[in-house]
């Protein structure tokens, strides 16, 4: 047998647009052989198990193997193999996909999808490496004969009859002068660790050497010698492709460990995905504890279609706030492009993203109901997802309504519906609006936040690097509903409760005290007001404007609010008329000493908010004994 001919193809220049276009990666040409030498064997499997084939099937492993000298890769498997005529079929009619017309012979046979894959263009990414491919195979068929079939790169290929003795394929690469890195055993280990971990057939890469016993030494200590075993890079039964039933919480733990060697942190916990209707889907998603920077975290769930490695960008199939789960997704549902590289606009796509996040929300609804005490002590890292998730799809957002939850100061946890109950009456102004403070610095705020609590107020704790954004959310969604930060103004004007009290000072006075405390105070972003306070409130008090702040706070967050981040801040400095000390400084007839106490008033402020530091703290230290000597 002597055959050339042209490979039957509607692109002139085919194997540039390959090269270049068609593949994103030039290492997933190995990807590509070792899948389609792992659907070769799967068929033959599936063929004996139907009564089909009836010889011995043999040692089913395939082998990758390079040769540095003669420049070659080859990847050999023990599957189907191939007549003359099927070659020209299937490789010379790259269109044209063996897997169409192997399910429909047999489409009778349940499981039939699953060892369906693409022996058509992805076997062309050989040539992204290769100058020249030869194949030498064998078809399982009685009386059938070995077929070369040899290609150089141009659309010219030459059949002659081969040398192969069993059952299978090897597909030999030469490679060219740009792929020379791939004849290196660390680089293609490292390509096979990538996408070939856990393909479910067995994949040998050559030998290593590893250590087993060997007696003992004279002090009876065991003594071990080094063996060469062979290389077998993958896991074929991994811990998704089983029966949630079949696992323990050790097998969960341990296949996140395979998943994530260097991790040191267990996750908190995990879901099992395992759907065959309408679309196929199984995966394991875990719950990683979470560090302050939550986006580095980002790009650790890994796409696989029927356990071969296609992607770690799932931003399609999994929701945006679920990307910071960890974990594994498996779907041939999942259209791809030709390289596999890139997901396509589908509906299953949608399909599959809304499983997800179904899934997700009943199982957060699960561990809330069954253990709430459990899911409290887990929410520093489960809030962030639960806000995210809120913040991003609001179908996730009606079901997390019920496990959502906030603390307060006193490390008290509530639902959204608990905390509305408890503080409805209590937090409600004259106007009928219910307020929630809120700090998001307790320690710093400290003077504010007993300052809410002398009032009998509660305050919530929001310091997440989320929470910024999850005030205005809350906000939003609540009837008649505000939330104020506990340093935004003086208690009495977060909640007022009546009409403001009547300025005791006449016109002259309030002029005077502003004169008086502009010039104590001598800054550009501190404005000066005057208002009726109650005399327990601080003599004055440093706020800044709570729509203001929210919207810087926002912007440093990545909200969209880059003009107010850009912008200085600008604090209100309220004097308090009613205070005995701002009656003292209006009615004194010595001005150095009433700017002196301007100045520590209005410096004790600072302190309250933090913002007293360095020579300035010194200095109020210095003025306040001066002023009690």
């Amino acid at each position: 047998m002597n055959e050339k001919g042209n490979i039957s193809i509607h692109t002139e220049n085919i194997f540039p647009v390959i090269k270049k276009f068609l593949y994103s990666d030039n290492e997933i040409f190995l990807r590509e052989l070792v899948s389609n030498a792992v659907d070769a064997t799967q068929k033959i499997k599936r063929l004996s198990s139907l009564g089909q084939y009836q010889g011995e099937l043999g040692d089913m492993t395939i082998d990758v193997a390079f040769d540095e000298k003669a420049k070659t890769i080859t990847i050999s498997d023990n599957g189907i193999g191939m007549t003359a005529d099927e070659v020209k079929k299937y490789i010379n009619q790259i269109a044209f996909s063996g897997a169409t017309e192997f399910v429909e012979k047999f489409k009778e046979a349940k499981d039939a999808n699953e060892i369906i894959g693409r022996f058509g263009l992805g076997f062309y990414s050989a040539f992204m490496v290769a100058d020249k491919v030869e194949i030498q195979t064998l078809s399982y068929q009685e009386g059938a004969a070995p077929a070369r079939w040899v290609c150089d790169g141009s659309t010219s290929y030459e059949i002659t009859e081969g040398n192969r003795d069993r059952r299978g394929t090897d597909v030999i690469l030469y490679i060219n002068k740009d792929g020379e890195e791939f004849l290196n055993k660390g680089r293609l280990q490292e390509i096979l660790d990538k996408y070939g971990k856990f393909l479910p057939v067995p994949i040998r890469f050559g030998k290593r050497t590893t250590s087993e016993p060997d007696g003992e030494d004279g002090d009876g200590k065991p003594k071990y010698k080094s063996v060469e075993v062979d290389n077998i890079i993958n896991n074929t039964n991994p811990a998704w492709t089983k029966a949630p039933a079949d696992l323990k919480d050790d097998d969960y733990l341990e296949f996140y460990r395979e998943l994530y060697p260097y991790s040191f942190d267990e996750p908190l916990f995990w879901i099992h995905l395992n759907v065959d209707y309408p679309f196929n889907l199984t995966g394991i998603l875990y719950f990683p504890k979470l560090k302050e920077n939550f986006e580095i975290q980002k790009n650790k769930i890994k796409l696989f279609s029927r356990q071969v490695f296609i992607t770690d960008e799932v931003k399609d199939i999994v929701p945006e706030f679920l990307m910071l789960l960890h974990g594994v997704i498996d779907s041939p549902d999942i259209p791809l492009n030709v390289s596999r590289s890139f997901l396509q606009a589908d509906s299953n796509v949608k399909k599959i993203n809304a499983h997800i996040t179904k899934k997700v929300a009943d199982k957060l609804a699960e561990l809330f109901r069954t253990d709430r005490k459990g899911f409290e002590e887990k929410w520093k890292d489960i809030g962030l997802f639960v806000k995210y998730g809120m913040l991003s799809d609001d179908k996730f957002a009606d079901k997390a309504h019920d496990f959502c939850l906030v603390k307060n100061t006193e490390n008290e946890m509530f639902t959204l519906k608990e905390y509305a109950e408890k503080v409805k009456d209590i937090q409600q102004d004259k106007d009928g609006q219910v307020v929630y403070l809120y700090t998001n610095d307790a320690a710093q705020q400290d003077a504010y936040v007993a300052a809410a609590k002398d009032r009998g107020y509660d305050v919530l704790v929001f310091d997440s690097p989320i929470d910024s954004h999850f005030v205005a959310y809350l906000e939003q969604k609540s009837e008649k509903t505000q939330l104020k930060r506990v340093d935004a103004d003086v208690v009495d004007k977060l909640i007022p409760k009546a009409e403001s009290k009547p300025l005791e000072l006449t016109e002259e006075e309030s002029k005077r005290a502003v004169e008086l405390f502009e010039k104590a105070i001598d800054r550009t972003d501190m404005k000066v007001h005057v208002e009726a306070l109650s005399e327990q409130e601080l003599p004055v008090t440093v706020t800044i404007d709570e729509f203001m702040r929210r919207m810087k706070d926002m912007a440093q967050t990545g909200g969209g609010m880059n003009f107010y981040g850009s912008m200085p801040d600008n604090y209100k400095v309220t004097v308090n008329a009613s205070h005995p000390l701002v009656k003292r400084i209006l009615t004194g007839t010595n001005e150095e000493e009433q700017q002196q106490l301007a100045k520590q008033a209005f410096d004790l402020a600072l302190l309250s908010r933090g913002l007293l530091t360095g020579n300035a703290l010194t200095h109020f230290v210095k003025r306040s004994v001066s002023l009690i000597g």
